[in-house]
């Protein structure tokens, strides 16, 4: 059988297979899956186990393809660590970029770097390391004295440099030489008050892409990989900002195994936005590493408590403690279904929260003045579900309402008129890379995996 496009997704445990013909409009074919073998030296293994589980999906005996693009969060997905000067404005500002691309920050520092603070980057043995600092035409020793010490480093990682851009110049000097690739981009916080998030994304997601194949068993993913390759997350958000521009602000809402991703797109309301005291960008993610439903599953049980999971599904302690003690990915009976069920609806709660920005009273001479913080999700007006749980679950639609009807008056969440939509095929990551060379096939096979 002849495939326009595949789309693999190579996860830290599985790796899925996508399949899509354009011809004579954009439609999506089947799904195939495989356990991925980074571990075994070649990711190929699985990419190919994964095509041959698509052709017996499909009653095939063989699949032939014109293209395959990727996502991945093998092996870690993409980490990196962050470096600026003050943490409330340049460090927030790279950090907003590195999530946006999708990446895993392992690190963060303030202020000048400390030798601790060098052995923990080696310790971490990141994918690219960023650094940041300085408004344009502002401070400029600490971004430079970072980046001297990154530099002597001489770790074969490469390195982005995001900050003053008086320090450009003097930036690329200290790392001539040097085993780190460097890269140059705009600064990411040029201005007080002002983000500029985007060039650092696209550079970070072009050297992920340019780097992802020196990983360990991926040295081979070009035999098979003809297209690009983004971090999964950073597909799910360009999935996200492929939507919105088509049917404005939302809120995707990704829970998975071990962690649950939130990304809003969405400039939040103009009454908000006049008392916002720092900037948020557009497009905003944030990654809550203890709420996954699986491999985190018993931090979403501490948090909740056994004895309130009992009361709110109705069992004993006994079947509790089963449960726990034989928990398995994909439920199989109704009891089992509906715990997973209820870590999901506690991890899409706890991590909107702490997504979502809220209004906060100050006292002073004048009196009582509110401000708000945070990512302003008034104005979302679609919810949509992604992610294994969410894309599954009988019921997700009930969990993703409660979103709208958990608001204490203070935080800015969506209100509840705001729709509710699955991304059914679990495809959402698959388009995002597909966006960047078929944005129009992309979006019409989006908006028909949500129903739109």
């Amino acid at each position: 059988m002849k495939i326009d496009l595949l789309v693999a997704e190579i996860g830290s445990t599985t790796t899925v297979v996508n399949a899509f013909n354009f011809q004579p409009c954009p439609k999506f074919i089947g799904q195939g899956q495989s356990p991925t073998s980074v571990d075994e030296g070649d990711v190929n293994i699985g990419l190919k186990s994964a095509i041959e589980d698509l052709a017996k999906t499909l009653g095939v005996n063989a699949i032939e393809y014109l293209e395959m693009i990727a996502t991945s969060s093998a092996a870690g997905g993409l980490r990196m660590t962050v470096h600026g000067l003050v943490y409330d404005m340049t460090v927030r500002a790279a950090k907003e970029a590195a999530l946006g691309a999708g990446a895993n920050i392992e690190y963060i520092t303030a202020g000048r770097l400390r030798d601790s603070d060098l052995d923990r980057i080696k310790d971490i043995d990141p994918n690219i390391i960023l650094i940041a600092g300085g408004v344009d035409y502002g401070e400029r020793d600490t971004a430079l004295y970072n980046s001297q010490l990154i530099s002597e480093l001489n770790l074969n990682i490469p390195v982005i440099y995001a900050g003053n851009i008086e320090n450009q110049g003097e930036v690329r000097a200290l790392f001539d030489g040097s085993k780190s690739e460097l890269y140059i981009v705009d600064n990411v916080y040029p201005k007080i008050d002002q983000l500029n998030i985007d060039p650092t994304r696209r550079i970070i997601q072009g050297v992920f892409e340019k780097h992802i194949i020196h990983g360990p068993g991926m040295e081979k993913v070009r035999d098979m990989v003809t297209g690009t390759i983004m971090p999964t997350p950073g597909a799910v958000m360009a999935s996200s900002e492929l939507l919105y521009d088509d049917i404005g602000d939302l809120l995707t809402v990704d829970v998975g195994g071990a962690t649950t991703d939130i990304h809003s797109v969405t400039e939040g309301s103009e009454e908000i936005s006049r008392i916002l005291i720092n900037p948020e960008p557009l497009a905003k993610r944030t990654v809550e590493g203890d709420l996954g439903v699986y491999v985190n599953m018993h931090n979403i049980v501490s948090m909740v408590g056994e004895e309130e999971l009992i009361k709110e599904l109705s069992i004993t302690d006994g079947d509790l403690k089963n449960m726990i003690e034989n928990y398995e990915p994909i439920p199989e009976s109704e009891m089992e279904r509906d715990f997973v069920e209820k870590l999901t609806e506690h991890a899409v709660i706890t991590a909107i929260k702490r997504h979502a920005g809220r209004l906060r009273d100050l006292y002073g001479p004048g009196g009582k003045k509110t401000i708000a913080e945070g990512k302003d999700l008034t104005m979302v007006k679609t919810i949509v579900g992604t992610g294994g749980a969410l894309s599954r679950l009988p019921n997700r639609i009930n969990i993703l309402e409660r979103i709208t009807s958990g608001n204490r008056g203070v935080e800015l969440l969506p209100t509840k008129g705001a729709r509710i939509v699955i991304d059914s095929n679990y495809i959402m990551a698959s388009l995002g890379v597909m966006s960047k060379e078929y944005p129009e096939e992309a979006l019409v096979l989006l908006k028909d995996s949500l129903g739109l």
